[in-house]
C-alpha cells in the first residue's frame, strides 16, 4: 500500500492509498473553493447521559446529485470533484459538512472504488483488503488527536437508510468521548467480569454462539453469527477469533482473511431479497440497504468502567439491514425510538438460516 496525503482547495486532508507503489498522485484541486466553515457543537444530554452533535451548517450538504456531478467520482476534464486525480483506488478525505469538527472531533469520507456503479460487495479480495487497511492507518492517525477517543469505521448504502449520495463510500467519525452504546458494552463487560471471577464477556459470547444455530458462516480466524438478541431483521456481527481491541491489533492473518468472508456476508445479504447479484432468485429487488460499523476499544482512559482494560474489549463488525421482508422496510416507531425497546419481526435463528441458505 502506497499512502500519498494532499491538501483540497479550501484546506481540507485528502489522502490517496494505492495498491501500486508508484503510483504518482500530484493533481491539484482546481476548484475556486473558500475555507470551510463549521458550527459543530457537542451538547451534553443530563438526563440521559449522552451527548448531541449540534452541526446546522449540515443543512446545506450535497443531496442526491445526478451521476454525472457525483462530488466523489475522480476529477476529470473540467468535471470537478472532491478527488483532483482522474482515477484512485481508495481516498479518504475529510468531510466538507462534517458533524464533528475541531474540538468536536473529525469526521472523514472513505471512497472504497473510483466506479460510481459498483458497491464494497463489487469489489476484488485485494482492494477489500486495501480498504482494511485504509480503515486501520486512519484509525492510528484519527487517535492521536488530542480531542479524538473513540474512531468509528462505517457505511451507510440505500437510500432507504438516509444515503444522499450514491458512489460506494463509508465515512470515519472520530469522537470526542466514549459513545453511549460503546459505554453499555463496557459496563456489561465490567460487570461480567466482576460476577465471574475474571471471564470475558465477549469470549463467552462467542463461544456460546460457535455452539449454537445461529452461526451464518466460519473461517479459520473470523466467525460470523446473528445475534442472540438480534434488534433488526436481519442483523450480523463478524468476530476475529483471537480477541483484539482494535484494528490496529489484527494480526496478518486475520487482515488477509477478513476480504473473502465480510465480501461473502455482504453478497449474501444482497441475496437474501433477491436483490443484485441473486442470480436466478432474483424478483426484481434493489441491493439490500444497510448499515456496516466497526466497534473498537475507546481510546481514552476507561476508570468510570471499574476493573476494565482496552484489552478486554473486542473488536468486531456489526452488518445489519432496515429491510424486513421484499418491499417492506423496518420502521424505528414509538417503541425504538421513544423508550430504545426494540421489537424484531424476524426470529434470529431464522434470519442465519436463511443467511445460510443463500450461501454462493
Amino acid at each position: 500500500m502506497k499512502k500519498t496525503s494532499t491538501r483540497l482547495a479550501d484546506g481540507r486532508e485528502l489522502i490517496y492509498y494505492d495498491l501500486r507503489d508508484d503510483a504518482v498522485r500530484d493533481a491539484v484541486d482546481r476548484r475556486p473553493l473558500d475555507r470551510t466553515v463549521t458550527t459543530s457543537e457537542i451538547r451534553r444530554d443530563v438526563l440521559l447521559g449522552d451527548s448531541v452533535a449540534i452541526a446546522s451548517h449540515r443543512q446545506g450538504r450535497t443531496y442526491h446529485p445526478p451521476a454525472d456531478q457525483c462530488p466523489l467520482c475522480p476529477t476529470r476534464g473540467e468535471r470537478l470533484s472532491e478527488i483532483p486525480d482522474s482515477s484512485y483506488d481508495v481516498v479518504v478525505f475529510e468531510n466538507r459538512f462534517p458533524s464533528l469538527a475541531g474540538d468536536s472531533g473529525r469526521c472523514e469520507v472513505v471512497c472504497f472504488t473510483s466506479d460510481h456503479d459498483s458497491s464494497f460487495a463489487d469489489l476484488t479480495e485485494e482492494q477489500a483488503r486495501l480498504v482494511l487497511d485504509a480503515w486501520t492507518d486512519r484509525t492510528s492517525e484519527l487517535s492521536h488527536l488530542p480531542a479524538v477517543e473513540q474512531v468509528f469505521c462505517f457505511e451507510n448504502r440505500g437510500e432507504e437508510i438516509g444515503v444522499t449520495l450514491g458512489h460506494p463510500h463509508g465515512q470515519i467519525y472520530a469522537y470526542p468521548f466514549t459513545t453511549p452504546r460503546t459505554a453499555l458494552m463496557l459496563r456489561s463487560l465490567a460487570a461480567h467480569k466482576e460476577a465471574t471471577g475474571g471471564e470475558n464477556l465477549f469470549d463467552a459470547v462467542v463461544e456460546r454462539e460457535l455452539a449454537g444455530e445461529r452461526v451464518v458462516l466460519e473461517g479459520e480466524h473470523w466467525v460470523a453469527f446473528v445475534p442472540y438478541a438480534a434488534h433488526w431483521p436481519y442483523e450480523v456481527h463478524l468476530y476475529p477469533r483471537r480477541r483484539v481491541p482494535d484494528l490496529l491489533a489484527l494480526d496478518e492473518a486475520a487482515r488477509t482473511e477478513f476480504p473473502q468472508v465480510y465480501l461473502e456476508l455482504l453478497r449474501r445479504f444482497d441475496r437474501i431479497f433477491g436483490g443484485r447479484d441473486a442470480g436466478e432468485n432474483s424478483v426484481g429487488e434493489p441491493a439490500t440497504p444497510y448499515i456496516m460499523g466497526w466497534h473498537q476499544a475507546p481510546f481514552g482512559a476507561l476508570e468510570e468502567f471499574d476493573g476494565v482494560t482496552r484489552d478486554d474489549f473486542a473488536l468486531h463488525l456489526e452488518l445489519f439491514t432496515i429491510r424486513r421482508t421484499s418491499g417492506k422496510l423496518k420502521f424505528l416507531a414509538g417503541s425504538e425510538s421513544g423508550m430504545s425497546v426494540f421489537i424484531n419481526d424476524v426470529p434470529p435463528e431464522r434470519a442465519a438460516e436463511r443467511l445460510r441458505e443463500v450461501a454462493s
